[in-house]
């Protein structure tokens, strides 16, 4: 890689630090093998001036889908679970759903014509969301958002909802269409999270330190920072008016805001926290076909499938009228998967796949190239942003 050209990042860090658009962030990118840079910008902590390190601990968010699915893939690889085990299978409550297309909420559910199976939760196809966002939404829609402010609250409070409780809980809610008809970004990995569970046998945060982090080394990684590592924690910001960054002290989709005890609810699809360089090594055993320091997580066929899973053409165009940012990608096993590069906003390569989060944390994995690129950061409503499309435009134009 061009080494010279790649250090163009700092230049789009210290922007975006100086325009107040983000606290802090960071970055490392590994080519073959090898790292071949590693970018730091801005504060964890703005008002502590504390700065964004490279071992500064982070919300992932959305970022914790991977980390699900390949959990997910491991009992798959082993005959535990099957893409298309129905879901009531493990949790009985599921074979009793019902479906409610109409807007509002006065529409009427009727019995669902299909059951929910394990892929339509990894291929975000099960009907669920993440709640309503105008009053003509679908009933299920209302009432997902009715579960997330009671979740926000108990977080905040008793802490006894927990991860089995919350898919019993969705079970009950009216689906916003049939499962497998349509593409809507929801709660899947949640309700995952539970089947792993009772698949497993093991509750889902031990479960995940048994086959995953425990073996990469990720010593970082969990549903909560313990007090010794929390001042290594940073706080997320939200930017106000083009102005300025102001601390974010509230809870989402029941994920507590200071992450400073395990939560009864281990949200699959947004609930971990970690660091740059745990992740890392969790998209290097990715990038090196389930494989990282002689310890195997997943079958190199397994992470192949990943790169090469596409939606129907009936659901692609379902992703694509609701994720019009991602064009030129898909969404299979929890991750965006990129297939038709042209039309990419940003310059990628056919097959590389990862996902983002609500705070901007962004994984790029491409078995082709073998490159992996890791970012973290804590602005809200962040994801794929500008920022993000720019260091990926340097990255590959580095190539």
């Amino acid at each position: 890689m061009d080494k010279t050209h790649l250090n163009y990042i700092q230049n789009v860090f210290d922007d975006a630090v100086a325009a107040k658009k983000v606290a802090g962030l960071n970055i490392a990118v590994v080519h073959n093998g090898a790292e071949q840079g590693y970018w730091q910008a801005g504060f964890a902590d703005i008002k502590g001036e504390v700065p964004f390190k490279r071992d500064t601990i982070c919300r992932l968010f959305s970022m914790s889908k991977p980390v699900t699915a390949v959990a997910a893939w491991i009992l798959i690889e082993k005959g535990e679970l099957d893409l298309a085990d129905p879901v009531g299978k493990f949790i009985p409550e599921f074979y009793d759903l019902k479906v409610c297309t109409e807007g509002g909420r006065n529409g009427k559910p009727q019995k669902c014509n299909r059951v929910l199976t394990v892929q339509d939760l990894l291929n975000m196809t099960s009907g669920y969301t993440y709640g309503a966002w105008w009053d003509g939404a679908p009933l299920g829609e209302h009432l997902t958002s009715d579960l997330i402010n009671e979740l926000n609250q108990d977080v905040s409070g008793e802490n006894k909802i927990t991860t089995l409780e919350v898919a019993k809980r969705l079970a009950k809610i009216p689906l916003s269409f049939e499962p497998g008809t349509g593409y809507a970004y929801g709660l899947s990995a949640d309700i995952l999270g539970a089947v792993i569970e009772a698949a497993s046998g093991m509750k889902f945060s031990e479960f995940l330190k048994k086959n995953i982090f425990d073996p990469l080394g990720m010593k970082d990684t969990a549903f909560y920072v313990p007090e010794e590592k929390q001042s290594r924690f940073a706080k997320s910001y939200i930017y106000k008016n083009g102005e300025a960054m102001e601390e974010f002290i509230y809870p989402n989709l029941g994920i507590q805001p200071f992450m400073k005890f395990q939560p009864a609810f281990e949200s699959g699809g947004a609930g971990l926290c970690s660091t740059l360089d745990d992740y890392l090594k969790f998209a290097t055993m990715l990038v090196n076909g389930g494989e990282l320091d002689g310890k195997r997580i997943l079958q190199q066929k397994t992470v192949e499938y990943f790169s090469e899973a596409r939606l129907s053409e009936s659901l692609q165009k379902s992703f694509d009228a609701g994720m019009e940012h991602l064009s030129g990608y898909t969404y299979c096993n929890l991750l965006r998967v990129a297939y038709e590069k042209g039309r990419c906003k940003m310059v990628t390569e056919n097959g590389e796949f990862g996902w983002d989060g609500w705070l901007g944390p962004y994984v790029s994995v491409d078995l082709k190239n073998k490159l992996v690129v890791v970012m973290l950061m804590q602005r809200t409503d962040a994801g794929t942003w500008e920022v993000t499309r720019k260091v990926k435009n340097i990255i590959y134009t580095s190539l």
